[in-house]
């Protein structure tokens, strides 16, 4: 079956970096337009980026200049490098898979805490 399995949240002072991964099973990774996710507590899912299987990304403008997402189709990985973080860069990331319509499948997610 289908699994999404996030990594390397922790916790990261402010200015800091931190590298997510999220490694893939159950199905053909290279196919899909892959998603990053993260759930800020009191607010709901907010769009992160997300990465086209050609490799092409799109960032929301509160992380833009700042992450680089990326994938490796041979090691069915996604990957999203944050730079200069703030506090409101704290929450749960998640990644996902988009199917034609929805995001179909979420790895359990990994918390990320930006503070001093």
């Amino acid at each position: 079956q289908v699994q999404l399995v996030e990594s390397g949240g922790g916790l990261v002072q402010p200015g800091g970096s931190l590298r997510l991964s999220c490694t893939a099973s159950g199905f053909t990774f290279s196919r899909f337009w892959m998603y990053w996710v993260r759930q800020v507590p009191g607010k709901g899912l907010e769009w992160v980026s997300h990465i086209l299987p050609s490799g092409t990304p799109d960032y929301a403008e509160s992380v833009k200049g700042r992450f680089a997402i990326s994938r490796d189709n041979a090691q069915n990985t996604l990957y999203l490098q944050m730079h200069r973080m703030d506090a409101e860069d704290s929450g749960a990331y998640y990644c996902a898979r988009r199917s034609e319509y929805s995001l179909d499948s979420w790895g359990v997610g990994t918390q990320v805490t930006v503070s001093s």
